[in-house]
């Protein structure tokens, strides 16, 4: 299967993905995922599309470290992130993250950590295009 965390263009199948990590142990007992997906609607904009920019290899970097972290401090037997660079419409795939461990309170834990961590650390930029102009969004963690 695929690196467990990459930047690409093309979406991703969640179903790959839990799969890769339940082939990697059979002590696994739970798997947190989150799924971001790109809304039509922002503080009180309509949104058609939004794109994605990154520092590709700094994010890169800063991706795989956050994984080895998460995998450190909450015990995990594996994670995977996977972040999309590209534009999309409402309804599409943006970011995919799931930690795999052997009790459901790490994996969640995990998993809410990863996610927060990407948003405040990993240089990936997000523009949001409305009616009313293209407008870079400030990250939320």
């Amino acid at each position: 299967m695929s690196n467990p965390v990459r930047i690409q263009t093309e979406d991703f199948s969640q179903d790959e993905e839990i799969n890769a990590l339940k082939v990697g142990s059979k002590r696994i007992g739970g798997i947190a995922t989150f799924l971001g997906c790109a809304r039509d609607f922002s503080e009180g904009r309509d949104v058609s599309e939004i794109g994605f920019e990154a520092y590709g290899p700094m994010a890169l970097a800063e991706m795989k470290k956050l994984r080895e972290e998460a995998i450190s401090r909450f015990a995990l037997l594996d994670a995977r992130i996977v972040h999309r660079v590209t534009t999309v419409h409402a309804g599409d795939n943006i970011v995919f993250i799931a930690a795999a461990a052997e009790h459901r309170a790490a994996a969640l834990e995990a998993c809410r950590w990863m996610i927060d961590e990407l948003k405040e650390r990993v240089p990936i930029w997000k523009k949001e295009i409305t009616p009313q102009g293209d407008s870079w969004v400030t990250p939320h963690p």
